[in-house]
C-alpha cells in the first residue's frame, strides 16, 4: 500500500530545496491560465467553450433527504449487514440481490455495473473504463484497480491537431472513432472477480440480461439527456436505439429492450473477457472505429495487449483519519488530498466547532478557504498529473505536509488570490511541465458497496461525455475518453504537456473513488461521484465537512455545492443569495450554476451502515 510517510526521509533534503524554491517563485508568476503561448490559448478555448456548446446536466433538484417527498424515497438506508448505493434503482436492486445471496462486494459491483450500462447508457458501460478501490476485510488490505481506457499504439501527440496546426473543435474530436480508447472495465472487473469473487462469474449477469431482453422503463433523467445533449443521433445505431420512429427522444415510461446487449452479456458471462479483447466483439469495435467517417487508430493488437493494472492506493493522514483513493492516472485522490491537506493548515482559523457546522452557506470563511485550496490543488493537478507509466509524477512532493503548509500561506482570510500557479519541482525527465486543461465532461457514475463480510468497493466508471463517441457495438456505447488528454501536446517553445496523447497511454481522469479509515484501520466512509473535473470538489467538500466538522453525511450531501476547479467560482443554483453576495464582497466573481453531482456514500456509525444517494439524481440505497 502506498503511504507518504514511508518516503519522507528519502526525499527530505530535495524537498526542502524544492519548497524553498516554490515559496520564492510560486507567488510571483502569472496565473497558469494566462501564461500560455498562442498555441496553448487555442487549446484552452476547447475547455472554455463547453458552457456554450454543450447542454447542461438536468437542473439540480435539491430535495431534503428527510422530506418524505417521492424524489427522496430510497435515498437513505440503514443496515447492520450489507449496503449498496448506486446511480439507478435497477442497479441497486441487482447489487442487493447478489449481496443477499452471500456474494462479495466485488460480485455485487459487477452485477450493478452490467445493469448501469443498460439503464444509464449516457454515463458508463462496458464500452468504457473505471477505477475501483477494494478493501479486503479479512486481510486488512486495500487494492486499487485501474481499468482506465488506453490510447491506440498508433496514436501520437497530434491526434487532435488538425491540418491547419490548430486543435480540433470539440465535437470534431468527440464524435466518432477518433476519440475511442480501448475499454477497460470488463478486464478490470474480471481480474477483481478472480481475486475476490465468491459467486460464479456467469451468475452476475442474470439481472442485466433479463432487463435487456424484457425491457426497462426509460427514466425522466435518461429522456432529458437524450433530448438535451447535442448530437446524440449523429450515428445511425444510437439514433435507432434512443429515438422513436418519428425521430423524437424515447418518452418517459417507454419500455426499452436491448436484445443486442443481452446477447453480448450472454457471451461475456460464458466466455469471459477473451471474446471482448480477442474475439468477435473486439473485431467489431475495431471495425466500428476505423470505418467511421471520423476514423480512429484502434487495432486488434491494442485490444489483445490491454491489461487492467493493480496500483498502490494513494493515502494520506488527514486529522486522525487515513483517506485513500486512486493515484495517477486519476487525479482524483491527489487533488482531493491536496485540498484537504491544505485546509488542515487553515481550519484552526475558523470559529466553527465540531458538530456545530451549518454548511458553507452559513460559514463563508470555510467556503472561501475551500475554493482557494481547490484553486491551488488544481493548478498542480493540471500541470503534473498524468499516466505514471509515461510521466514522472511528483506525487510525494505534491502531498507533503511541509509543501501544503507553504501553499496554504498564499491563502488570506479576506480576499482571493490574484494569481495561482503550480508548484515548481525538479523533475528527472524534463525541466518543467506546463499547465494545459482537457475537456473533461460530467457523464460518469459511481457506486459504493459493503458486503456482509466487511469487504468494501468504491468504484467510479465512465464513457466520458454523455453518450460517449455515439458509436454502438453489441448494444453498448463506445467511450470518447481520449478527449481527456490535452488537445495541445506542447507549448510554442516545445515545452511538453504531461497529459498529452501518446500511444499506449492512459488519459488523466478526475474519477475519485475514496475510502476513509478510522484510527483502528476500519472503513469509516466510502464515497465518490460523477461530474467530470467537478467530481473532485464534490467529493472533497463532503469529506471536508464530515471529517473536519463532524457534519452529518446526509446533510452535507444535500447542501448546495460551492466550488472552483480553476476557472471560476460556481455556486449551485438554489443556494441562498446571501452566500453569493458574501463571496462577491470578499472579491470573488461567483456565478450560479446547476450542479448535478451523484454522490453515493456509505458511512459506519455505531456498528451500522448508513447508505446515502445524492438527491440530485436517480440513485438509491438499499441494505439489510
Amino acid at each position: 500500500m502506498f503511504t507518504l510517510q514511508a518516503y519522507r526521509n528519502v526525499v527530505a533534503l530535495l524537498s526542502t530545496l524544492c519548497f524553498f524554491m516554490l515559496f520564492v517563485l510560486s507567488g510571483c508568476t502569472q496565473d497558469s491560465s494566462s501564461q500560455a503561448s498562442d498555441a496553448v490559448k487555442v487549446g484552452s478555448s476547447v475547455s472554455e467553450s463547453q458552457d456554450k456548446d454543450l447542454a447542461p446536466e438536468p437542473e439540480s433538484k435539491i430535495v431534503s433527504l428527510h422530506s418524505g417527498q417521492s424524489t427522496a424515497v430510497n435515498k437513505i438506508a440503514v443496515s447492520k449487514k450489507f449496503m449498496a448505493v448506486t446511480a439507478n434503482p435497477y442497479a441497486t436492486q441487482a447489487a442487493y440481490a447478489i449481496l443477499e445471496k452471500g456474494g462479495s462486494a466485488i460480485d455485487a459491483a459487477i452485477a450493478a455495473q452490467m445493469v448501469l450500462g443498460l439503464v444509464e447508457p449516457q454515463s458508463s458501460g462496458i464500452g468504457g473504463g473505471a477505477f475501483m478501490l477494494y478493501w479486503d476485510a479479512g486481510e486488512k488490505k486495500l487494492i486499487a484497480y485501474d481499468g482506465r481506457e488506453v490510447a491506440p499504439m498508433a496514436a501520437d501527440e497530434n491526434l487532435f491537431i488538425g491540418q491547419d496546426g490548430k486543435p480540433d473543435s470539440f465535437f470534431d474530436a468527440v464524435i466518432g472513432g477518433k476519440s475511442v480508447g480501448v475499454p477497460g472495465v470488463i478486464k478490470m472487473l474480471e481480474d477483481a472477480h478472480t481475486d475476490y469473487g465468491k459467486k460464479a462469474w456467469d451468475s452476475l449477469f442474470d439481472d442485466a440480461i433479463a432487463l435487456a431482453a424484457n425491457g426497462f422503463t426509460v427514466s425522466e433523467r435518461l429522456h432529458t439527456l437524450i433530448k438535451a445533449v447535442p448530437k446524440v443521433s449523429e450515428r445511425e445505431r444510437i439514433a435507432e436505439y434512443l429515438f422513436d420512429a418519428n425521430g423524437e427522444p424515447l418518452a418517459v415510461g417507454h419500455q426499452l429492450k436491448n436484445l443486442e446487449y443481452a446477447k453480448t452479456l450472454n457471451v461475456l458471462a460464458h466466455n469471459g473477457s477473451d471474446t471482448f479483447y480477442r474475439g468477435q466483439l473486439a473485431q467489431q469495435m475495431v471495425a466500428a472505429t476505423k470505418e467511421d467517417k471520423n476514423s480512429g487508430a484502434l487495432s486488434l493488437t491494442d485490444f489483445i495487449q490491454y491489461q487492467a493494472v493493480q496500483r498502490p492506493a494513494l493515502c494520506k493522514k488527514i486529522l486522525t483519519y487515513r483517506v485513500c483513493g486512486m493515484g495517477p492516472p486519476s487525479s482524483g485522490a491527489s487533488t482531493t488530498l491536496a485540498i484537504l491537506g491544505t485546509l488542515e493548515h487553515l481550519v484552526s482559523n475558523l470559529d466553527t466547532q465540531r458538530g456545530n457546522y451549518q454548511g458553507m452557506e452559513k460559514d463563508i470563511l470555510s467556503a472561501h478557504y475551500f475554493v482557494e485550496a481547490s484553486r491551488l490543488a488544481f493548478a498542480d493537478r493540471n500541470t503534473y498529473i498524468a499516466d505514471p507509466d509515461f510521466i514522472d509524477v511528483p506525487i510525494i512532493q505534491l502531498l507533503d505536509d511541509d509543501y501544503l503548509q507553504l501553499r496554504s500561506q498564499f491563502i488570506s482570510t479576506d480576499k482571493p488570490m490574484k494569481t495561482v500557479t503550480a508548484g515548481q519541482f525538479v523533475l528527472p525527465e524534463v525541466g518543467q511541465y506546463l499547465t494545459q486543461p482537457s475537456p473533461e465532461l460530467v457523464s460518469t457514475t459511481h457506486l459504493s458497496i459493503v458486503d456482509q463480510y466487511g469487504n468494501v468497493v468504491s468504484m467510479t466508471s465512465s464513457i466520458e461525455m454523455a453518450f460517449g463517441s455515439r458509436l454502438m457495438v453489441g448494444g453498448f456505447i463506445l467511450n470518447n475518453q481520449l478527449t481527456d488528454f490535452s488537445f495541445v501536446p506542447r507549448y510554442a517553445d516545445k515545452t511538453l504537456v504531461a497529459n498529452r496523447v501518446q500511444g499506449g497511454k492512459r488519459p488523466r481522469s478526475s474519477m475519485s473513488p475514496m475510502i476513509v479509515f478510522d484510527e483502528n484501520e476500519q472503513p469509516l466512509l466510502i464515497i465518490g461521484s460523477p461530474g467530470g473535473k467537478k467530481i473532485i470538489p464534490y467529493v472533497a467538500r463532503v469529506l471536508y465537512e464530515v471529517l473536519f466538522f463532524d457534519s452529518a453525511l446526509t446533510k452535507s450531501i444535500e447542501q448546495p455545492h460551492i466550488l472552483n476547479t480553476g476557472r471560476q467560482l460556481e455556486i449551485e443554483k438554489g443556494a441562498d443569495q446571501k452566500v453569493f453576495d458574501a463571496l462577491k464582497a470578499l472579491g470573488h466573481k461567483p456565478v450560479f450554476k446547476s450542479q448535478t453531482s451523484g454522490l453515493h456514500a456509505i458511512s459506519r456509525r455505531n456498528n451500522e451502515w448508513l447508505g446515502v444517494a445524492d438527491p440530485r439524481r436517480e440513485g438509491t440505497a438499499k441494505g439489510d
